[in-house]
């Protein structure tokens, strides 16, 4: 079997579908790993690094794809003026972040490709997956990189500080949305020392959110707010009525917010208003990790900051690629679980069809199954 590294073409995209460490593992499945020259430089993984594992390096596209079984990707096919992803992709399966309800035209040129696509976002949330989901792996470097960026942009200290000179406060700051890149955020602002709050949806999550030290902001209601799936869901008018009147008043008092909340499937929900903007303090700073799918915050613009009356809104291009060793390496290890969890006795052959998460994942199958 031949699985295939290329090197992302999108721009502000550094990170790497399969790093050095997970070639000797895909080896032993029965793998041969080739890797595009360069692919994984932007992540500090050299050429060198590759071939030291038994990969094979290749300069040409067409050698690189030939044959090709499996395509390892972090960003979905496409193509720019240098390169067209998708006249190399025959006979193989891709394994990518695709988003087709968002990138409808990319997933309309895919469908009609002699191939099989799995969409690594829509992993299901269960236990035995969690070593696979790319989402979970992605989002808590996210909430990491949103807090440290978010102080290197705030003009004053996080934590309290007792001087000679006096007293510095320590920052006040609010997470909104507890999944895994808010609890990240709220850890991280934690040990930077900020005083940190944290809104969500989901009742379920009041408990995670204190074991963390972080105040709940709760807004009462009979509904859990929870999807079967275990994400947030959309709420009715009256609970966003009740949230917003709760959340104008937190955001009074706060200098940083971090807001990740996302709807699968959906726009991201818009929980900052403009005149909410309005009532925070001058200095303030909102990073928007939503911005992608529209943003949580009214005012956000994707890939920009926005300075709105002394008020900073960023919407951060690509977070996960801003430590893209790291989230490198934990993607590579999702897909190397993903592989490894259609293995019999060790070896891969073909993809389990029968398993839950291979079914929830492969939303385009035009390769015929002779296997099955």
């Amino acid at each position: 079997m031949k699985l295939v590294v290329p090197s992302e073409i999108l721009e502000n995209e550094h990170r790497v579908g399969i790093t050095p460490d997970c070639v000797s593992a895909l080896a032993k499945m029965g793998f041969k790993v080739f890797v595009q020259s360069n692919a994984g430089i932007n992540s500090s993984y050299s050429d060198d690094d590759y071939k030291k594992v038994g990969a094979k390096i290749s300069s040409k596209l067409n050698e690189l794809y030939s044959k090709a079984d499996v395509v390892v990707k972090i960003q979905r096919p496409t193509k720019n003026k240098k390169v067209n992803e998708l006249k190399y992709l025959k006979n193989a399966s891709v394994l990518t972040l695709l988003y087709e309800q968002k990138f409808k035209a990319e997933f309309s040129s895919l469908k009609k490709l002699n191939i099989n696509v799995f969409a690594l976002e829509r992993m299901p949330r269960i236990s035995r997956a969690q070593s696979m989901d790319v989402l979970s792996s992605q989002s808590n470097l996210s909430g990491y990189k949103a807090v440290i960026d978010a102080a290197s942009i705030f003009n004053k200290a996080f934590p309290l500080m007792m001087t000679s000179a006096g007293t510095v406060a320590p920052a006040k700051v609010l997470v909104i949305g507890a999944g895994v890149a808010g609890l990240q955020a709220i850890a991280t602002a934690k040990r930077l020392g900020a005083v940190v709050s944290s809104f969500d949806v989901r009742s379920s999550t009041k408990e995670q959110v204190e074991s963390l030290g972080a105040k709940f902001i709760e807004v009462k209601g009979e509904d859990s707010g929870e999807t079967a799936g275990g994400y947030a869901k959309e709420m009715s008018k009256t609970y966003k009525k009740k949230q917003a009147v709760l959340l104008a008043e937190s955001l009074k008092k706060t200098d940083i917010v971090i807001t990740t909340a996302l709807i699968p499937g959906k726009p991201s929900p818009k929980i900052i208003t403009k005149k909410m903007v309005d009532g925070m303090k001058i200095g303030s700073v909102i990073m928007d990790l939503a911005s992608e799918f529209g943003g949580n915050c009214e005012l956000t613009k994707h890939g920009e900051t926005v300075d709105y009356k002394s008020k900073k809104i960023v919407g951060p291009l690509n977070l996960p690629a801003s430590v893209a060793q790291d989230s490198s390496r934990l993607f590579s290890k999702n897909v190397l679980n993903f592989l490894m969890n259609s293995c019999n006795d060790g070896k891969f052959k073909n993809f389990n069809w029968e398993d839950e998460v291979v079914k929830e994942t492969c939303i385009i199958d035009n390769l015929k199954k002779k296997e099955k």
